[in-house]
């Protein structure tokens, strides 16, 4: 009996020092785990924020007064990569779009450094960040594919395919256009004009540029809806279908 207990003991207590010797590598194994879990999640999100700014929204940044008062400098907006798409593009919509050619001057991108310029061009993909501006503008649809945009009636309107309208949404004190216009927008093209009329470089003064003042359908890469930030601006961009209830559609193409 006396020989066994120093042996039970011992066992006891390498047993206990094999239970000690267990604990950190437990340990250790569960803050892996936990590390593994949030790797997963952050990915996860990166990838989710990168579907939805590819297939559903994308938000911009927008860099002039040309939409006031509806946007205005500095507002962060919300596009919808829904329109065009499964959803057709309408009169109203704000629309984003790529420069048909030369509407922006060159754009010097700002140099971060290494780092930044990666960290800036990473959030960006992924959505975190606004859509660098340098080749995206942003302005109202007024007339799509077959239109005839007239300014202005004797009233001083914009009217579309005869039907004179009332455009709420421009910037109070504007006149719908200081110079006069006349076009039939061509097929696969939009006729453009921004909010503050006498302060945007739209349509109306790109006619003798690339693709004559028109904005491929191609070149739209959604419509805003929703300005997020600042937090004090935070507004929903619903479409002015009341404004463009009386045009009649364009007559059809000749052939």
């Amino acid at each position: 009996m006396s020989a066994a207990e120093p042996w039970g003991n011992s066992g006891a207590h390498r047993q206990g020092g094999a239970a000690h010797g267990r604990e950190p590598r437990k340990q250790q194994s569960g803050f892996l785990a936990m590390l593994r879990e949030i790797g997963i999640i952050v990915v996860s999100a990166l990838i989710l924020s990168w579907l939805i700014k590819t297939l559903l929204v994308q938000p911009f940044y927008i860099p002039s007064a040309s939409m006031e008062d509806t946007l205005t400098e500095g507002d962060r907006v919300m596009a919808s990569r829904l329109t065009p798409g499964p959803f057709d593009l309408e009169h109203g919509d704000i629309v984003v779009f790529v420069d048909p050619g030369d509407w922006l001057p060159p754009y010097p991108t700002p140099d971060r450094g290494p780092v930044g310029n990666a960290a800036v061009s990473f959030l960006t993909t992924v959505g975190l960040l606004p859509q660098d501006t340098g080749d995206h503008l942003i302005k109202r649809l007024v007339g799509l594919p077959g239109d005839t945009v007239v300014c202005c009636d004797a009233e001083g309107r914009v009217s579309v395919n005869g039907a004179p309208i009332e455009e709420t949404y421009i910037k109070p004190g504007s006149e719908p256009s200081q110079d006069p216009f006349e076009v039939t927008v061509p097929d696969g093209m939009l006729w453009v004009m921004g909010d503050n009329r006498q302060n945007s470089q739209d349509s109306r003064y790109n006619r003798g540029k690339p693709g004559g003042g028109f904005v491929p359908v191609d070149n739209v890469v959604g419509t805003a809806f929703a300005t997020v930030w600042p937090l004090d601006r935070l507004d929903w961009h619903s479409n002015p279908s009341d404004v463009f209830a009386g045009v009649p559609d364009a007559p059809p193409a000749e052939q």
